[in-house]
């Protein structure tokens, strides 16, 4: 299936089972779920990823809608849907990855780093302190190609560092590299994948200087 975008319905699909987070709803709704929302995601995680297929131990994961009742006995089904390149192991939380989004409210992508390790994020800090100069250009590369600025949560109390030319990155619990965009024009537009992939692609130098830690 060759992705077309996606449609108004796709947002309309959302907004319901945000409100209608029910087995009875969705049931009635499934092959709404099924042709405007599932299949246009794995069209478009599928088109995306092969721009990556030189990159070793990338691997490609498309979030289903079912939740899981252990973690969230209160609601049945995620209120939007996800594709991630990361490598295999652990929660993709916990790992670099390049990932899109979409959600009622619109869509969103980029790179994320949201929940490492005490240990891998020291780890990281290390590295960036021993190739500030290569790691700096890299973002700034990654930023000016994409468009998207780095950004993330902060310590309170930053870590010691002692080269200044990297010493915001000791402050850094994580790395954010994500654009947040409405429900507008291009989600609907076949264009949507070449915007993901510039995306991704800018980003997956800093994606590879992560994940080696």
């Amino acid at each position: 299936m060759k992705f077309e975008g996606f449609s108004p319905e796709t947002i309309d699909f959302l907004w319901g089972i945000r409100f209608n987070n029910n087995r009875e709803w969705f049931t009635e709704h499934k092959e709404q779920y099924q042709k405007t929302l599932y299949e246009p995601m794995k069209a478009l995680a599928n088109e995306v990823v092969s721009a990556f297929e030189q990159t070793e131990g990338l691997k490609l994961h498309v979030s289903r809608i079912y939740r899981d009742m252990r973690m969230h006995p209160s609601t049945f089904y995620k209120d939007s849907l996800w594709f991630c390149l990361r490598r295999d192991g652990g929660t993709w939380l916990s790992h670099p990855c390049l990932c899109f989004e979409v959600r009622p409210e619109g869509y969103r992508y980029g790179f994320l780093y949201a929940v490492p390790s005490s240990a891998d994020m020291e780890a990281l800090r290390t590295k960036i302190s021993d190739h500030a100069d290569d790691f700096l250009k890299m973002i700034k590369k990654a930023e000016k190609e994409s468009g998207i600025m780095l950004n993330s949560d902060r310590y309170k109390r930053p870590k010691p560092c002692k080269n200044e030319k990297v010493a915001e990155f000791y402050a850094m619990k994580n790395l954010i590299a994500i654009k947040d965009c409405p429900a507008d024009d291009l989600l609907f537009s076949p264009a949507l994948a070449q915007e993901v992939k510039k995306a991704l692609l800018a980003w997956l130098p800093v994606h590879e200087f992560c994940r080696s830690v």
